[in-house]
Formats: structure tokens, sequence, C-alpha cells
């Protein structure tokens, strides 16, 4: 089943009257259940092909389905709602709300979701679990390493079992035992959970570990290798 179905997208910004294509006429499906790398050096249009993908941006032309549903139509009051629903954000910059601990910023998702409060502490210390930090849960971010603070983001982005989870750079800020703990981490959620995961990485260390790799170069794809 395909979670994400782009049909000739393309972002053309225009920067003084000269139009610069980041993304030029992509067309891609991700299947329910893949861990996907999407590759290429810096300017490539990895970053901004992502977040088209996740609704954070929009397509000059072309269209995004997502479980069936056309993004590119909806409304922003609607996208919200959905993206909050239905895709799940891992950033560079962890992006944790400092003031909350790390067991409030897992369950803020779902609070937001009006899920009730036993589910949310329930699926909390069910990923705190899981990703290795329960003795963290009531801790701050900055309390936490690196590492640890990319960790309650993933579970963050886990919580309330979305579509799929669209991570960008999650390792950029990382060192290789924490790189290393991480992707193990998503990898087993990617095998229990079915979480879909699509990257935008340079980290050859997250495209060893990926399933299906995806390469653009000036904004088209020059290359999709599943193994």
């Amino acid at each position: 089943m395909s979670i994400i179905k782009a049909e000739n997208i393309t972002k053309t910004y225009n920067e003084s009257t000269i139009p610069v294509h980041a993304i030029n006429g992509i067309n891609l499906q991700i299947e329910e259940g893949e861990f996907t790398a999407i590759v290429g050096p810096s300017g490539c249009g990895k970053t901004t092909f992502l977040n088209i993908l996740g609704g954070l941006d929009k397509a000059t032309k072309g269209s995004v389905e997502v479980a069936g549903v056309n993004i590119g139509e909806m409304p922003d009051s609607k996208l919200i709602d959905f993206r909050l629903k239905n895709i799940g954000f891992v950033f560079q910059a962890y992006n944790l709300i400092p003031v909350l601990t790390n067991k409030e910023n897992i369950e803020f998702i779902m609070l937001l979701q009006k899920k009730d409060k036993k589910e949310r502490e329930t699926r909390a210390m069910e990923l705190l679990e899981q990703m290795g930090i329960a003795d963290k849960a009531n801790l701050r971010p900055s309390e936490l390493s690196g590492g640890q603070q990319q960790r309650v983001a993933v579970a963050r982005a886990l919580a309330s079992k979305p579509a799929f989870i669209l991570a960008d750079e999650p390792t950029a800020n990382l060192d290789s035992k924490s790189t290393a703990t991480l992707l193990d981490i998503m990898a087993k959620m990617n095998q229990e959970e079915k979480a879909t995961f699509v990257f935008s990485t340079h980290d050859q260390r997250v495209i060893d570990k990926a399933k299906r790799v995806i390469t653009l170069e000036d904004g088209v794809v020059i290359s999709d290798v599943t193994r």
C-alpha cells in the first residue's frame, strides 16, 4: 500500500526574477513500512522535497497524496490538523520544548490530538522504554545528551502512530555511538511497529542502514535502489 504518492512534483523559486528549479518533475511512491533514505549533494533539493511530502511547503506544480488524501489541495487549517494526525517529524535540531519533561514532550502531540491522560502517559512511557531512556522520563531535554534528546524527538514523532515519519538529517549533530544507537532503535521500530521512515541525509551510516536509497541531483531522481 502506498503511503505517499508524489506526481510530477516541481518547486520553483523566483529569486530576483530568475527562476530557480529546486525540484524538477519528481514522481515517487513510498510504500507502507519502508525505511528510505533520500540522498544527494547539498542543494540537490532533498530538504525541499521532504518538506513538500510533509506538507510544510507546497509544490509549484504536481500533487502529493498521503494515505490517499491530496494534501496540496487542503486549506492550511485542515492541513495542520492532517499533519498532526498523520505525519511525524524528526529534525536535525531536535526541536524539543525545554520547559517540559521528556515524557511531556512525547505526550505533547497526543495532547493536541485530545487523547486522554492515561493513554498519553502509557504510550509515552512505552516509547521511552523502547528508546532505552525510561529513567529519564521526568528530566528535561537540557539534562540529556544530544543522542538522548534525539531519541526523545523520535519517540515524539512516533507517539501518535502516524502514517509515516520524515527525518531531516536526524544524525547530523550526533557522534558515531549515538548515531549507531539511534539508527538501531529506528530500524527496530520500523520492524516492530511497521513505522514508515523517510530520511533526508548526507550520513553514510544512515544510507547503509536504509532499505531503499533515492538519489537526487539538481532536483531530479537519478537513482532509486531497493535492497
